[in-house]
């Protein structure tokens, strides 16, 4: 089925490329992709394409990867260059998704019909960079996305659908963003869909309470403090898994935990420090912390790769009495 409404749309990661593909799969033009430019990625650090910029390569569609879109910016030049470019391509309305560049209010006056952002969090929960890592990380038992109308703050335009999803006690944030990527494009389409038919998009302010901001996840988050509670610790390695996963030192070696869960009914004897291993099974390696103890089921030497305990275990076998060092500074 064929449309009549043109969509620019700009993305950059696996989450946008899923919207982007739907959009186009379910008929409608896309005259212009915005994605950011090819960064050094992988091993030998080749500059790489965006998955947006392969989707859009693959099937024909036209893409253009300004440095940024703000005339008053560092790259004045480029920004002129794009907003030119987005001038002068017909379209109604613009899609954009984890792009990752400031949209300054003069993009957002462009398109007829405005910008509409797909956004991975029941808005105002989640604002900011990193909504489906702080979800996970901060216990929510569920998460969503928001469709919503793109002003000039961040991510506090009025909304105008979400759809909801459940926070599995496994889930991390790589399996919660494929789920999310999956209905914010089902999501979007409905709403591109809509927006022809009636030619509005009705949309509600957010909340004034409630919204937290998703800082961007840093490496140096990784490492886990054993002197929090075994509850908290297992969600932080759920969050940060596929990036930047939980890192341990024991002698001086980081070893990644990937998987882990509360080791319920393992009591901590008198005496016993956080981080210390108390018992060590192929079922897993059950760790003292602040609160309760960590049954830790997958990890990774350095330079290894994800194993589940028993065969991590082979390669590096562990003993109850270790103990792994508490980082520097502890974390509230």
């Amino acid at each position: 089925m064929s449309h009549s409404l043109r969509v620019i749309f700009a993305g950059t990661p696996e989450f946008a490329a899923a919207a982007l593909a739907a959009i186009h799969e379910a008929g409608f033009a896309v005259p212009l992709v915005l994605t950011q430019p090819d960064r050094p990625a992988g091993r030998g650090m080749k500059l790489q394409a965006s998955p947006v910029k392969r989707y859009a390569q693959d099937n024909g569609l036209a893409v253009a990867q300004p440095t940024s879109l703000r005339r008053a910016g560092k790259y004045p030049e480029e920004a002129a260059a794009a907003l030119e470019l987005l001038h002068a391509t017909p379209h109604d309305v613009m899609v954009v998704a984890a792009y990752g560049l400031i949209l300054p209010q003069e993009v957002l006056d462009i398109p007829p019909h405005g910008c509409i952002n797909i956004h991975a969090s029941l808005l105002p929960r989640w604002r900011g960079a990193a909504p489906i890592h702080r979800a996970i990380e901060a216990g929510d038992t569920e998460s969503g996305i928001t469709l919503m109308q793109m002003d000039a703050g961040l991510d506090t335009g009025p909304m105008i659908s979400e759809v909801r999803t459940p926070i599995a006690p496994v889930d991390t944030t790589a399996t919660l963003h494929d789920r999310l990527a999956q209905l914010g494009a089902e999501l979007i389409v409905k709403a591109l869909v809509e927006l022809e038919r009636n030619g509005t998009l009705p949309s509600t302010p957010q909340p004034a309470h409630g919204a937290n901001y998703a800082e961007k996840i840093g490496k140096q988050e990784a490492a886990l403090d054993w002197r929090r509670p075994a509850n908290v610790l297992a969600r932080q390695i759920r969050a940060f898994d596929p990036f930047p996963g939980g890192v341990a030192t024991l002698d001086g070696a980081q070893v990644k935990l990937w998987a882990a869960e509360p080791a319920d009914g393992t009591g901590v004897p008198a005496g016993a420090a956080p981080g210390q291993i108390l018992d060590v099974t192929p079922a897993g390696v059950v760790v003292v912390c602040g609160e309760g103890t960590l049954r830790v089921t997958q990890l990774q030497k350095p330079g290894g790769k994800r194993l589940p305990a028993r065969e991590f275990l082979a390669g590096l076998p562990l003993a109850a009495g270790q103990r792994f060092q508490l980082p520097d500074t502890p974390t509230v």
